[in-house]
Parts: structure tokens; sequence; C-alpha cells
């Protein structure tokens, strides 16, 4: 291939929107809990954090970035940073003038415990002076179509803001003292509205807009006297479908901010401008960033409407998956641009680094080919460094990393392990109704019923038990080849064995197998599938300190032998009481992994759906009288604009359908979501056919769950889900345990929407990340609660 000659000589400055948080070896997970246990104090977990950080700005400037970014650090969440900093806890925590700024920020996350029944709901060392009856956590729920949770403000019409943190202002403070040129991070007034909730009936929360706006002036007064010439101001919301009044609001938003800012960076990720674009190239700011993976073809137009005394950031290394850029490609599109617009040209990821894993440096046990096809997110910054001097300096002055990229990007199209022809056929001469039950839900419901035999609101959990010290230390010592198969399958089997009698002595109705064995939901049927290739560092941030280590499919997927049936089969032979199978479903498998990108995500969905099918029809042969198919992830998959919703959910479901339609009427099939909306897209959720559907709706005090139910509020008629329900009574992410009187007064409320005999009895969500005492506290107060509510 020719080198083409240098289209610019003008500088092209490289900047990230953000960076992990976790640490290379995810220090900040481990200082975060053992702070929470009380094990280290308040000082150690800062040390922590200032180390990181200075480690992770070290990192920008050693790839030459022109500037390290500060205020994408978090503790917990960096939507629940803005909460604090903006002043605007909720007052239903009862917080004081007293109460530390660190001991409410913990307590917004994780929830607190009423003195009484103080299970460590609130960190190591608060001193919060707490309502008596304890205070749940904030609502969680998808960073857009990202696998990253944010905590969810709350806003009432007594909602009010001020100044309340100099934590950002220390962090510019302390990478400015190390001598880096600092670029702050916001999130944009608009956006954080947006994102938050109504806690009052009827209360519009674009109200507040004019009361949060001095506010931000003030943060960005005090961030130009400190110095910082740019401000990066996320306002992410300009890729979806806005309601006139939020979108009108911009422009005026803008020129007051402007007023007292340093120069501000809008930046806008994740999905097309579309209607938006003009918009936001005219807006009072002094730069527009641009995700330029997600939305290649707006490039040209944002040249074209972008005033060139601008700054245009492209977001064109992918900050959501972790295939190394095709440079020649990336830079044929930029040419063009950078010709076109007569401004500052800046180079970016395509959204914050921290959707993706820390560096490919640590996996010395990856498949080389494999690896070689990757990058993250310190490889990513190189391939900035790579772009900006291809541009401003010619590609000849970069020649030795072009030839490295194309090399790896040739070896991987034309790689044998990649495709499999039998994969293609089978998908090709399926039969027209392989994605259908053999019968309707109520020809269903009665086959099942008289199987099963249940009582009135049954009981069960959602999967996984506490996933103890000693039963990671197993599987940790089974991996590395200190403990052999035989005793590893009888370490499984004790945790199986414990598992199943808790369960009974509780008195749930249907079981589960605990999960002992299993690493993470995805991870551990990635490893048993063809086409997944596995990291062992590759962690990504979930929540809090939660992690996830996500497969990575660079291949056509198949299943060459059972996954689950041995260890379900043990469980089941354990108990005279109904033993749920486990799987995870394929739009799940397809959202938590690193899906390649040479082929449509829908081709790759559909060959996950026929392994998972294989699996489900062993189960049944097996005995096995009910299969939960986890889908917590379909709605992230949603494109964040509506015009594309139809399509995706169409084909979503029918993946998912796939997996399930193999059993017969009797065999019940779950499903399990978590921490989503449902009201929009409950027809697509109905459209799966399971049988049974339990969902997340504890935090939200069981408004999730109105979009199910008859009429809505005030009697307006409303969509009716068909089959039956499981509503999470109680919160796992929290280590509160609930009261009985709670989770009876929850549902209650469910009784109220949906019909009785329709209604499961459930946890939000899996209880892995729980400890034994108060997981069994909270499910003898779920049965309990269930059975009161059952007599009534």
């Amino acid at each position: 291939m020719s080198l083409a000659a240098p289209t610019t000589r003008r500088p092209v400055l490289t900047h990230t929107l953000g960076f992990p948080r976790m640490g290379a070896q995810r220090e900040l997970k481990f200082a975060l809990e053992s702070f929470w246990r009380g094990d280290s104090t308040e000082a150690e977990l800062q040390a922590t954090a200032a180390q990181l950080r200075q480690r992770h700005w070290q990192a920008q400037a050693d790839a030459g970035l022109g500037f390290v970014t500060v205020g994408d650090f978090a503790l917990y969440d960096h939507v629940a940073n803005h909460i604090q900093w903006l002043g605007c806890e909720p007052a239903r925590f009862g917080f004081d003038a007293h109460t530390p700024e660190l001991a409410r920020y913990f307590a917004m996350a994780r929830g607190v415990s009423a003195p009484a029944e103080n299970h460590h709901g609130c960190s190591a060392g608060c001193t919060a002076q707490h309502p008596t009856a304890g205070q749940p956590a904030l609502e969680m729920t998808k960073w857009f179509d990202t696998n990253y949770h944010y905590l969810v403000p709350e806003f009432s019409a007594h909602t009010q803001f001020h100044l309340a943190s100099e934590r950002l202002f220390a962090e510019v403070a302390e990478a400015q003292a190390l001598g880096h040129r600092v670029k702050a991070v916001l999130l944009g007034p608009l956006s954080f509205l947006w994102l938050g909730k109504s806690k009052t009936a009827g209360f519009d929360r674009f109200s507040l807009l004019e009361q949060l706006l001095p506010v931000y002036e003030a943060v960005l007064a005090r961030l130009k006297a400190q110095g910082v010439e740019w401000v990066q101001i996320d306002e992410p919301i300009l890729g979806l479908d806005l309601p006139d009044a939020w979108r009108h609001a911009f422009e005026p938003t803008y020129w007051q901010l402007a007023r007292s800012a340093p120069q501000l960076l809008l930046a806008t990720y994740f999905s097309p401008l579309a209607e938006n674009l003009r918009l936001a190239c005219q807006l009072p700011v002094a730069g527009l960033h641009v995700d330029a993976v997600r939305a290649p073809e707006e490039l040209v137009g944002v040249a074209d409407w972008l005033p060139s005394h601008k700054v245009l950031s492209v977001g064109m290394v992918d900050g959501c998956n972790i295939w190394r850029t095709d440079l020649d490609a990336a830079l044929q599109k930029l040419r063009p641009v950078a010709d076109k617009h007569q401004g500052e040209l800046w180079l970016a990821p395509s959204c914050s680094l921290l959707h993706v894993p820390f560096s490919l440096q640590a996996e010395t046990q990856l498949d080389a080919e494999v690896k070689s096809w990757l990058a993250f997110a310190v490889e990513k910054l190189d391939e900035l460094r790579v772009l900006s001097v291809a541009l401003a300096h010619g590609e000849a002055a970069v020649d030795d990393e072009l030839r490295a990229a194309r090399t790896a990007l040739a070896a991987r199209r034309a790689s044998p392990r990649v495709h499999r022809a039998t994969v293609a056929a089978r998908i090709a001469t399926a039969a027209p109704g392989a994605d259908q039950r053999a019968s309707a839900f109520p020809a269903r419901q009665k086959a099942q019923r008289a199987r099963l035999n249940l009582p009135l609101l049954p009981t069960t959990t959602i999967g996984s038990f506490p996933q103890t010290a000693e039963i990671r230390a197993a599987r940790a010592a089974f991996k590395r080849g200190a403990l052999d198969g035989a005793h590893y399958q009888q370490k499984m089997e004790a945790e199986i064995q414990l598992a199943v009698r808790k369960q009974e002595a509780l008195g749930i109705d249907v079981l589960v197998h605990g999960e002992a064995e299993r690493n993470d939901m995805v991870e551990y049927f990635g490893e048993q599938l063809d086409g997944f290739a596995f990291t062992a560092h590759g962690w990504v941030q979930s929540y809090g300190s939660r992690c996830v280590k996500p497969p990575i499919i660079y291949g056509d997927v198949a299943r060459p032998a059972p996954m689950t049936v041995a260890w379900t089969q043990y469980a089941q032979r354990l108990t005279p009481r109904p033993m749920k199978g486990m799987l995870t479903g394929p739009i799940t498998i397809l959202q938590w992994s690193f899906v390649r990108d040479d082929q449509p995500r829908a081709t790759t969905a559909d060959q996950i759906a026929w392994a998972i099918r294989d699996e489900v029809c062993d189960l049944e042969a097996a005995g096995i009288a009910i299969i939960q198919i986890d889908e917590p992830a379909i709605r992230e998959g949603l494109p964040l604009r509506r015009a594309g919703w139809k399509s995706y959910l169409d084909r979503a479901t029918r993946a998912f359908r796939i997996s399930a339609s193999g059993v017969r009427n009797d065999t019940q099939i779950h499903t399990h979501m978590c921490y989503s909306e449902f009201n929009d897209i409950l027809p697509a959720i109905a459209a799966m056919d399971a049988d049974v559907i339990t969902i997340e709706t504890s935090r939200s005090d069981m408004e999730l769950l109105q979009a199910f139910g008859a009429t809505a509020a005030g009697g307006t008629a409303h969509y009716r889900y068909p089959n039956e329900i499981g509503p999470g009574v109680y919160d796992i992410h929290s280590p509160r345990v609930p009261t009985v009187a709670e989770m009876v007064a929850l549902l209650k409320k469910a009784a109220e929407v949906v019909r009785v005999e329709h209604l499961w009895v459930n946890p939000d969500c899996g209880l892995k990340t729980r400890g034994w005492p108060e997981t069994e506290a909270a499910l003898r107060n779920m049965v309990q609660a269930a059975a009161l509510v059952r007599q009534e």
C-alpha cells in the first residue's frame, strides 16, 4: 500500500473522555470492599484512590495526550459524584451537618439499615443520623446502552441545589501539582436532569433547570479560577429523541454557562446526533466532540456546520469494544474532515474508556493470535497517537505501527478459527416455526400447574447464592491445576448440597442449585462455547466495586457439549422440590461480551440462541421441569433512537424464542430482567413468550410493575402482561435486610396491579455478592411475607 501524503501539517491534539477507574489489578475494588468490611480506614481508601488517579494521569501523559482528564474518577459512580457536588442528596436519607461526606455518598449508593437491624447497610465509619426505618439505596439503571450502571438522581419540587463538595477541585489541584495540563469533565446539566427520576407524582424535573444552572456556573467559575483551560461537558442525551422543551433549552443553557466558564468542549456519544446535529454545532461552546464510531456518516455534516473557530473532537477509536482500530480506514475518514474543517482537530475515543479493560500488557496467557487483534484502554491511547502523527506528519512517520495494524487485521479476516460452515448451515436451514412453542400460554400454564403443583404466590430465588471465599479458592485452585477434577467436583457438590438444604429449611418452593461452580453468568457459558476467548485481567466496572470480565466473541458460536446438565441433575436428586435449570440468554451473552465486529450482531445472537436451545433441550430430557433463561440485558441493546427499536426487538425476541421453544408444554420457561424501564417495550417482552418473568422492582417501590397491570393510575387503559410475573421484593445490591412488613407492603402493591394467581415472590436479582447471614435473614423474611399475603 502506498503511503498517502499528509493532509495537514497542523498539530492534532489527542485526549480521552474518561479512563478506567478500578486500576490494572482492580485495586479500587479491593480497597472499597476492605473499607466497607471495616478492615481499613477512610484514609487508606483515599490513599489508594489517589495512587490510581496519579497512575492513570501518567498513562495519559505518557501516551502524549494533550490533557489529562480530571473528574471522571469515582469511588462508586460519576453520577453519584454529581449528586453530591450539586448538593441534591435526597432528603429521605436524613443527613445532617455532622454526617461525613463519604458516609453520605456510600449511604446513597448502598442503602442504610435501621439501627436495630444493622446489617452493614452503610460504610464502615458511617456516623450518619439515619431514619429509624432505614433507607434503600438510590435506584440503579443502565448507562445508556452499556453494561455500566449509574445511580439515579431523585428529584421533587423540594429539591434544592448548592455547591456542596470540594472533591472535584481537590482532584484538579492534585493533577496540577503533578505537572499535568488539566481538562476537567462534568456531566452536563440537561443530561443530569434527564437521567434522574421525579419522585413526586406529576412533577416535571425539567422545571429544576433554572435553579440548577447557577450551581454549574459556580463550579465552572471555580475551575476557571484554578487555571483549568478546558472543561469537557458531557451531554449524551443529544443522541436521544428529545421533547422540544429539552431541545430548545440547550442554547440558553449554554449561553448562561459560557459567561463564567473556561473553554467548553461539548461531548456527545453513543448515538447519532440526527436532528440535533445543527443544534450541537451552533451552541455557544468552544468545541464539539462527536462519536464517529456510532455515527461515521455524520462526520462530514459536522465538519460543514461547525464554525471554523471551534475545535472538532472526533471519537474515532471505539471506547466500547476491544478490537484494534482499522487505522487505514480511520485515516480515510479523517482526511476529508481535516480538509473541510479549518479549525483545530482533536482525536479521542468515541466515549469514555471506562467501558473497556485497562491494558493488554498483563494478558500473558491469552492466545497470541487473538491478542494481536485487540486493543484495551492503554493500547487505544497509543492508537490515538498513531492517527494524530499520521494526520499531522504523514503516514511515513508511523509506518511501522500502520504496517503492524494492517497485518493483524488481515490475519483476523483470514483466520479459519473465525468461520464455521456447520454453524451457518444450521441457521440457514432452520424450520420456519423454530422460534414458537407448541401451544399458547394458557394451555402451557394448565399443563405446568398440573405437573408442578405449586402454592399461590410461589417463592423462589433468581439463581446464584453467596460465592464464599471457600468457593472462590476451590475454583481458583482447580483452574491453576492445584485441585484435580474429582476433588473439585466433590467441593462443588458439597456447596450445592448446602444451598439446597438451606433453601429447604427456609421453606422456598422452587429451588436453585446456587451456581457455586460459576465464576460469572456469561463467562461460565462462554468458556464452554466455541468462538469465545477469555482474558485473565480484562475487568470492566459494572457498578460500585462490582467488576465483570466480558468474554470475547471472535468467531462463530457453537455448543460442543452440555454445560449445566450434570450440576442441575445432581441438585434435583437432593430434593423432591422443583429445581430450576439456570441459563443465560443469547441477548445477554451478546450484550455482556465484547462482540465481533465483522458480521451483524443479529447473526451472532442467532448462533448463541441455537447453542442455548441445545442446552435447554438437554435439561428437559434430564427431567428438569423449570428452566430459567436470564435476559437482564435485553433492553440495553435497544438503539438509543426509537426508529431502530422495532427491528432490534424483533431480532432479540426471536433469538430468545429460538433458545426456549424446543420444549414441551409442561416445561416451564422463566426469564429474568433487572434495572430496566419496561413501559415502552412491553409488547416485545410479551413476545418473548416466557411462562414466568422475574423483574427488578424493589428500588423503584414497585413503580416498574405498574406497566404490567391492566390499568394505570386513574383508570387509564394500560397494557396487561399475559403471563406470570415475579416482581422483586427486596434489593440484593444493598446489604440491608428488609423487614417482613416492607415485603408484605410491596407484595400488596403488586397484587393491586397483577392477578395474584399470576404472581411469584422472589428477590430482585441473584445473591452471588451477598453473605450467607444477610441472605438467610432476607429470604426468611421473604418467605414469611409470602405466607402472610397468601393467608390474606
